[in-house]
């Protein structure tokens, strides 16, 4: 998800998690039955979604759990605001309203850390049915330490290329099978000088959200900080080429620049970058076709966006949730799930049955889009301190847009601004 719009202090976040490590007790769940009362044990869980569909199927899925749990009194879904999800969710922690289970994005990290979340492999191991093995390990790195699997990721959605093809038709252009991001550059500012239509856009970026980025620069090889997250990237040469690439592109009208909405689902562009998820939003006003990320210098690559739901410590029903957990992503229903969310098992992982359940792309481009990018796929860049990191490379980046910017000199900066955070 995107860190730079759920920036929340991290103070706050030291701070809540810390609250959460003190009150957590140390031990994993056991897969054993609970021996609550009847009606003793009421759940909540809380997610960024307010899609009615999406919350009808959660209830029904909780409906059907309690059927055969008599120590469940409720379970409720409470949608927190997007843009406002980690700040909430921090806050209900350190005030000692937590959930008993939350969604997470770029807060895992934070929340893992400071063992915050209970761990889940035992018991979804010892869950009969469940197949832990069945768990693509590519998706699960992100929500696990020392071997621990700390979240379930429910969602795992790659980026793809989207094309209107209208607009490109209107231009006279047309895009390769195997687009390159030279390609899509020089398409789209020729898209720009003839229809005065945007040409490729990094949704969500927005000038502000700079990990959205990593769409374009693991195409030259780049990262933003090293495999441990101790040494800042942005520094490199295949970093500092990513960047040119960019400010290129905006220079010669394939991006827009600074200021400028672009709406690619609204019809304002050639391109977008964006997620398979997105695919949602489009609602047939014009021709599209949707490709893998276009080829960098580095060759082929793909970059997925994750979300994972996990239980917290503090719950006073940790094994509970950690049961119902286990439930809600059991087979059965990790297929009823992924009608909206790209599944973490191999097992529903093709192109026809994620078509089964998707009207805007076809079998054959979800297994080209999805199943044949996820399991080589980075995630965006995610680290402890999350909102702290955002802003102050955010800062930092701000130079790169400005008339003449020496892209090497900006770079390094952001690795001045954020080193003291990455080695701590």
């Amino acid at each position: 998800m995107n860190t730079a719009r759920k920036l929340l202090g991290t103070a706050a976040v030291v701070v809540a998690v810390g609250v959460v490590a003190g009150c957590g007790s140390a031990g994993a769940p056991t897969p054993a039955r609970t021996t609550a009362a009847p009606g003793s044990v009421d759940l909540r869980m809380t997610v960024w979604t307010s899609n009615e569909a999406q919350l009808a199927l959660f209830t029904g899925i909780a409906d059907a759990y309690k059927k055969d749990h008599a120590e469940i009194g409720t379970i409720t879904f409470d949608s927190l605001p997007f843009a406002d999800y980690n700040t909430t969710l921090t806050t209900q922690i350190a005030g000692g309203n937590a959930p008993d289970l939350a969604w997470m994005g770029d807060l895992s990290r934070d929340l893992i850390t400071a063992g915050a979340l209970a761990p889940l492999t035992e018991t979804l191991k010892d869950t009969e049915g469940w197949d832990y093995d069945d768990l693509l390990q590519s998706v699960t790195g992100q929500f696990s330490q020392d071997g621990q699997l700390y979240a379930y990721p429910f969602s795992n959605s790659p980026f793809a290329l989207y094309v209107n093809e209208d607009v490109l038709a209107q231009a006279g252009q047309k895009l390769s099978s195997s687009p390159t991001w030279d390609e899509v550059s020089k398409i789209g500012s020729a898209v720009h000088s003839a229809t005065g239509k945007a040409g490729f856009v990094i949704r969500d970026f927005n000038y502000s959200a700079w990990n959205t980025l990593a769409t374009v620069w693991t195409g030259w090889g780049a990262e933003a900080w090293n495999a441990d997250g101790t040494q800042c990237g942005f520094d490199s040469d295949q970093m500092a080429g990513a960047f040119t690439f960019l400010r290129d592109a905006m220079e010669t009208s394939a991006m827009p620049g600074p200021g400028t909405q672009a709406d690619f689902f609204a019809g304002d562009s050639a391109f977008t970058i964006a997620q398979v998820s997105r695919a949602a939003l489009l609602d047939g006003s014009f021709r599209y076709s949707v490709h893998p990320l276009p080829t960098g210098p580095a060759g082929a690559y793909s970059v997925f966006g994750q979300a994972g739901v996990g239980v917290l410590q503090s719950s006073p029903h940790v094994q509970e949730a950690t049961d119902f957990l286990s439930y809600l992503t059991d087979p059965e229903n990790a297929a009823k799930l992924a009608q909206f969310f790209p599944p973490p098992r191999q097992s529903l992982l093709t192109g026809e049955k994620l078509a089964a359940n998707n009207t805007k792309l076809t079998a054959a481009q979800l297994q080209e889009v999805v199943v044949d990018q996820l399991p080589n796929a980075v995630p965006l860049p995610n680290h402890t301190r999350p909102a702290e990191i955002a802003q102050k490379a955010k800062t930092a980046l701000d130079a790169m847009w400005t008339p003449g910017a020496d892209v090497r000199a900006v770079l390094s900066t952001v690795c001045d601004a954020i080193d003291p955070l990455l080695s701590k």
